[in-house]
């Protein structure tokens, strides 16, 4: 063999293992002739070739496949982040509301109503009523039906002071319903209420909304001219927010306040009805910014934190179904179902009334369009 190779214009070496470096160089194994098979030598190691002409490079090629290497990677690592916060999350929801909820089908296929909850907890710290607290005495501020999943995307939001029958507590406004019986006692009243059964339900976890929107880095918002007070103003540790018209980049505070507005001093009109649309503008960006190039940096820390936004009967998997039929389905405007009267009850104070044709209506409008 050494007579075979001083007649070559390159030597022969024994290789050892090849690391990441050697193969971005190009450094790679020749097979040459020898008794130990095709490129080795008889005891079996593989024969290392180089000379004139073989000098190893940095490619494009090589190049773009260790960068789609790293991005698979970072998307790996976020989605592993993803499940198991979002088990861990899952264990939060009282057992008693997973035993209150119809089973669901494959969102991605059948469609499914998902029952979404924000409650009025008050943010630890402050001096209001309710603060320091998780759900005792908290009321939803926000219950919304979500008809998803099989393309269709539909969504019938309630106020908060709708008059309902509570199941073993009689009238009161349907907000009600969290205070006294937790999201277990709110399915059975919304139920109750509209006729439609329930199979899934998220419960906003208002003291995580902050951390997750900063995690993804703010988000943009156009807005009207705002001025609001949330938890008591600054004056009592909560904040005031003031906003000129136009869009604005809100931090994850901000955001909070500006989705659980329910006066603006600078505009008297608005109601417990534009709450629900300032809600919708906060998801909508959240949305945008997901999907934009500049979270992708972020994207491990996000979707460790977005799971905590939520207090939810569904794991990762079918919390990436829903997302994923949202995304099928649209997103087309959220209906209100808008009060055909008012009363005053003698333990809720002023309070709306829908007539049962009126509820109908607007029901049949969200599960068949």
């Amino acid at each position: 063999m050494s007579s075979d190779l001083e007649q070559r214009p390159y030597n022969t070496y024994r290789s050892g293992p090849r690391g990441l470096k050697s193969r971005l160089r190009g450094e790679d194994d020749l097979a040459l002739p020898g008794s130990g098979g095709p490129g080795r030598y008889d005891d079996g190691r593989r024969i290392y070739r180089v000379g004139p002409g073989w000098r190893g490079r940095i490619t494009p090629r090589r190049v773009v496949g260790v960068v789609l290497l790293a991005i698979v990677a970072w998307l790996v690592l976020s989605l592993g982040l993803f499940l198991v916060s979002a088990e861990v999350e899952r264990g939060k929801l009282p057992a008693s509301a997973g035993a209150a909820l119809t089973p669901g089908s494959n969102m991605l296929t059948s469609t499914d109503t998902v029952l979404i909850l924000g409650t009025d907890q008050r943010p630890a710290g402050t001096h209001e009523a309710g603060a320091n607290t998780q759900d005792a005495g908290s009321r939803s501020d926000t219950i919304m039906l979500w008809r998803i999943g099989g393309g269709v995307s539909r969504r019938l939001s309630i106020p908060r002071d709708t008059v309902a029958d509570i199941p073993g507590h009689g009238e009161n406004k349907i907000n009600a319903a969290y205070a006294l019986g937790g999201p277990a006692l709110a399915i059975k009243t919304v139920e109750k209420f509209t006729g439609v059964q329930i199979n899934h339900v998220v419960v906003v976890n208002l003291a995580a909304f902050p951390p997750f929107i900063d995690a993804i880095g703010g988000i943009d918002v156009k807005t009207g001219r705002v001025c609001a007070e949330i938890s008591g103003g600054a004056q009592n540790g909560g904040w005031t927010l003031n906003l000129a018209p136009g869009v604005h980049h809100l931090n994850g505070t901000q955001a909070l306040v500006y989705a659980r507005i329910r006066e603006n001093k600078c505009n008297p009109t608005e109601n417990d009805l534009t709450r629900v649309q300032h809600q919708q503008d906060i998801l909508n960006a959240i949305k945008s910014k997901l999907l934009s190039p500049s979270t992708f940096f972020r994207l491990p820390w996000a979707s460790w934190d977005a799971p905590k936004v939520l207090r939810t009967d569904m794991g990762g998997p079918t919390l990436l179904s829903l997302f994923a039929a949202s995304e099928i389905g649209g997103s087309a405007p959220v209906e209100v179902l808008k009060p055909t009267g008012a009363v005053v009850l003698p333990n809720a104070g002023d309070s709306l009334t829908v007539t049962p044709a009126a509820v109908h209506a607007a029901v049949d409008k969200l599960m068949n369009g």
